[in-house]
């Protein structure tokens, strides 16, 4: 999408985000002057030593990536002054006016930076537990005038830019490729970026340092001299942001109807429509009076995106056919599922490419052609996937098909749209004026701005749930007439909503009991819908785009998974109320079984239960005997195996299995090539678990919860690598010798199903689990806290399964800190 519209987005997201954080631990702070009308700012309580290697951790990276903020503003500097020194020539490339335009402030803010950087540089690099540093932050977030002056200007200098490079040649070139310097520890010397890109930058930077601050807060003691001082900078950096979101938020423009009446937009948003026995993404437009159906025009980068009208149908004469109705459309071709699959794995292939480039700085070319080849990949599956017919009829001409992926999204549509029909609507005809300024109005007034390309959101890290919902669907009441109804469960994984459960029907009934109980696997799900159907055996009512009989919605209804509510050892009863329909279920989320204990074996010998250092010194090897076996006989024959970590194996296949590598039976590979893959892999998991202390150490695990929970993702890198460079050899490469297995294992995720994201759920508390001791001295408060280390803990696994390839010899070799990308 385009930049200018990004910098608009940004801002709503960087204030939904501190919302949050701010709302979270609000409870622990102090609010700031009465009427002062800013948020709470936070006082943790925070252990002296440990809170002052988080700080240095945190500031380290935040240095490296000022370093790289700087070689961009100096990117964007170069071209300027020869370009200053041809405008007052015979032939100038651009006017000095064009020139203070588009290079506005990034002076100013290149030495505000510069200055920063200097300063705080020697204060990190000379590391002592005395070292204040708030009053840079404090000077920094008081500059920040500059920034709201370069956003004023911003949408202006893209706009001149692009002018000036449709008109001028030699300004293209110029703009299309400027190089940025490498940090000083890196092996590349330059990167190219475009102008567009670079001028994005400043915008950015500001989320940054406010992300930044609210960690250096999180690690400050409250009586350590910079804590007011860094609460300040916080403070003022949240009042800009507010007041920037305020000034650039679009104000929503009215458009009147025939009847002078003011027509509001009501809902909007991509649908793909089968248009010539062929699909194609829409924006579909449901105002007042009227549905508009509008495709995105192509526009070159740096303008506004435009609608063209495909087609409208004013509501008067808008009419949803009957089944029967529905005989004589073409048929829906259902696309083949291994096809999708495919393409999915194709889209998990290009990100690991990109990621690959990134890691190894490559050419920004070809990382812009694999992403230009990723998101036509998800393109094609976002056209491809949705498969519910959801028909509309113009009374006076044309049918119209719509696909979509879940029978809730065709049900709200419906609703809509059938709710708007009951006022008093008088059928027109738009001239074609009237079209133009209508659809002209969709940019201001649309709600839905980006196309759904689903799998984007997999690099989000997502508030939801993972593990297993176990939800018992109850009853239902308030149904005016006896039916066959049933209820079908939506959960959403990273965005899509799929169909995950099917009550039996309950025959000519108004109070159906059904009492069924359903185990239902979440990725990161936010939401549970229940839907209500009444079930139609009318042979003669057969929806011929899927030869199903077509089904009554009775109701339907959506709430939120509240972790707090979920993640407790009782089942949670609920009602949902749908349409006068109330229906009552219970539900009950489980994570891993945290009730097993890690107990050191009493004897040195044998592998379950003894230290990972001393069985390695023992087989003189660097990753255990066991690990490697396990590994290698799940690569041969389980890699493609459906649950494959996740589904149980017999419990007395393992316990045989942990027998025989104890006692170092010569039958062991004999025993492994005929055993249940499944019990292997359980064999596997039990050896991590029972380890005396977890795989990445009680010493670090306080760390670990600490460096997940870091806003800013250069921090977050610098403290994750860290850590890894802290734990014991042997620790160090098991732990690598199995991430690289586990990717393997998620690149067949189509055939497994075994995604990043579940094999971190199995494993992540396997790892990182504390021991007992530990575990007591962690948990200060109540046992509930452990449902949220447990998250922490999959989200500490998933941060390296994500990471590209790390290796043992780069990750040792010392650096002063760890710099990323911004």
């Amino acid at each position: 999408m385009e930049e200018e519209e990004e910098a608009i987005g940004f801002l709503d997201k960087v204030l939904e985000d501190e919302d949050v954080f701010l709302l979270e631990e609000c409870e622990l702070g102090t609010p700031t002057s009465p009427g002062s009308g800013s948020p709470f700012l936070v006082a943790v309580k925070v252990e002296a030593g440990k809170g002052l290697e988080m700080r240095k951790l945190v500031l380290s990276g935040f240095l490296a990536s000022e370093e790289i903020y700087i070689n961009q503003l100096e990117a964007l500097l170069l071209p300027m002054k020869p370009l200053k020194a041809t405008a007052t020539t015979s032939q100038p490339v651009l006017t000095i006016q064009q020139i203070e335009t588009i290079f506005y402030k990034i002076q100013d803010i290149y030495e505000i930076h510069k200055e920063f950087y200097d300063n705080l540089c020697p204060k990190v690099q000379q590391w002592d537990s005395q070292v204040t540093m708030g009053h840079l932050f404090q000077k920094l977030a008081s500059q920040l005038g500059v920034y709201k002056a370069f956003v004023d200007n911003y949408k202006v200098a893209l706009e001149t830019a692009e002018k000036c490079s449709q008109s001028n040649n030699q300004f293209q070139k110029i703009s299309e490729e400027l190089k940025v310097k490498g940090p000083k520890d890196s092996k590349d010397s330059h990167t190219s970026v475009t102008m567009e890109a670079l001028l994005y930058k400043p915008i950015d930077r500001v989320t940054r340092s406010t992300l930044v601050l609210h960690d250096l807060l999180k690690h400050t003691p409250v009586d350590h001299p910079d804590y007011p001082l860094l609460q300040d900078a916080l403070r003022i950096s949240q009042n800009f942001l507010s007041s920037i979101n305020e000034d650039i938020d679009p104000r929503r423009t009215a458009v009147t109807t025939p009847k002078g009446e003011t027509r509001q937009l009501v809902k909007d948003g991509f649908l793909v429509e089968m248009s010539e026995n062929s699909r194609k993404l829409r924006h579909v437009f449901l105002f007042t009076d009227v549905l508009l159906c509008a495709k995105l025009k192509k526009t070159s980068a740096g303008k506004h995106q435009q609608y063209d009208c495909k087609w409208y149908i004013p509501l008067a004469d808008l009419v949803f056919p009957s089944p029967e109705e529905s005989e004589a459309s073409p048929q829906v071709h259902p696309f083949p599922d291994h096809e999708l699959e495919d393409m999915k794995m194709k889209i998990s292939a290009l990100k690991s490419e990109i990621q690959k480039e990134k890691a190894n700085k490559g050419q920004s070319r070809a990382i812009e052609r694999l992403k230009k080849k990723m998101f036509e990949n998800e393109f094609l599956l976002l056209l491809n996937s949705p498969t519910i017919p959801f028909r509309i009829h113009n009374r006076n001409g044309k049918s119209y098909l719509f696909l979509l992926s879940s029978d809730y999204e065709r049900s709200e549509w419906r609703e809509a749209i059938q709710k708007l029909q009951k006022k008093d609507l008088q059928a027109f005809v738009l001239s074609s004026v009237e079209l133009q300024v209508l659809t002209g109005s969709c940019f201001k007034l649309r709600t839905v701005h980006n196309i759904p390309v689903t799998s984007n959101k997999d690099d989000d890290e997502s508030p939801g749930l993972y593990g297993f919902l176990h939800v018992i669907v109850h009853s239902a009441k308030g149904f005016k007439q006896s039916a066959n109804l049933y209820c079908t469960l939506e959960v959403d994984s990273f965005g899509y909503f799929v169909s995950k459960a099917k009550t039996r029907v309950f025959r000519d009934t108004t109070e159906p009991k059904w009492d069924e109980e359903f185990e239902i696997e979440l990725e990161g799900s936010q939401s549970l819908r229940i839907l209500c159907y009444e079930k139609c055996y009318d042979k003669t009512k057969v929806n011929k785009d899927n030869n199903e009989i077509v089904d009554k919605i009775m109701g339907k209804g959506q709430i939120q998974l509240d972790p707090q509510t979920v993640e407790t050892k009782n089942w949670h009863t609920d009602v949902i109320e749908m349409n006068g329909i109330k229906v009552e279920f219970s539900m009950k989320f489980t994570s891993r079984d945290m009730s097993l204990k890690r107990t050191p074996s009493k004897k040195q010998t044998g592998v379950f239960g003894v230290k990972i250092s001393v069985v390695t010194k023992r087989e003189r090897s660097k990753v255990p005997y066991i690990v490697r076996q396990c590994i290698e006989e799940v690569e041969k024959r389980g890699i493609e195996e459906v649950g494959i970590y996740r589904i149980s194996g017999v419990a007395t296949d393992i316990q045989a299995l942990k027998a025989v590598f104890d006692a170092n039976n010569k039958d062991i590979l004999l025993m492994l090539s005929d055993m249940d893959i499944n019990a292997i892999a359980g064999t596997l998991k039990l050896y991590f678990r029972e380890l005396p202390e977890p795989l990445l150490t009680d010493r670090l695990y306080p760390a670990f919860m600490e460096g997940i929970a870091l806003s800013d993702p250069a921090a977050k890198e610098n403290c994750m690598m860290h850590l890894l460079r802290s734990l014991p050899d042997p620790n160090l490469i098991t732990f690598l010798f199995l991430l690289e297995h586990l990717k393997r294992v998620a690149e067949k995720e189509p055939i497994n199903k075994m995604s990043l994201h579940n094999l971190a759920t199995v494993f992540g508390p396997t790892l990182l689990r504390p021991s007992e001791v530990e575990s007591k001295a962690h948990l200060t408060s109540a046992a509930d806290i452990w449902s949220h280390d447990v998250m922490a803990q999959v989200q500490v696994l998933l941060y390296y399964l994500q990471h590209p390839p790390i290796s043992f010899a780069e990750l040792k070799r010392n650096t002063l800190y760890f710099s990323t990308d911004v």
